[in-house]
């Protein structure tokens, strides 16, 4: 399955999860001590990801070895 991607996309921590297939506990884990992608928290508590800060984020992930 093919998912068009949009630029300034806003994704939920379940479809970001789903796409690095991690759990939410991981998520939480990585942002917890800093190691996840950046986050914007919206007035009701919840947490969406840019998609262009995902791809960032991933980017510098790479192992470079």
């Amino acid at each position: 399955m093919t998912v068009a991607v949009r630029p300034g996309q806003k994704l939920t921590v379940d479809e970001v999860c789903a796409e690095l297939r991690i759990s939410r506990s991981t998520f939480y884990d990585w942002r917890q001590k800093g190691r996840g992608p950046r986050c914007i928290r919206l007035p009701n508590g919840s947490l969406r990801i840019r998609r262009g800060d995902l791809e960032d984020w991933l980017m510098d992930c790479e192992d470079h070895s």
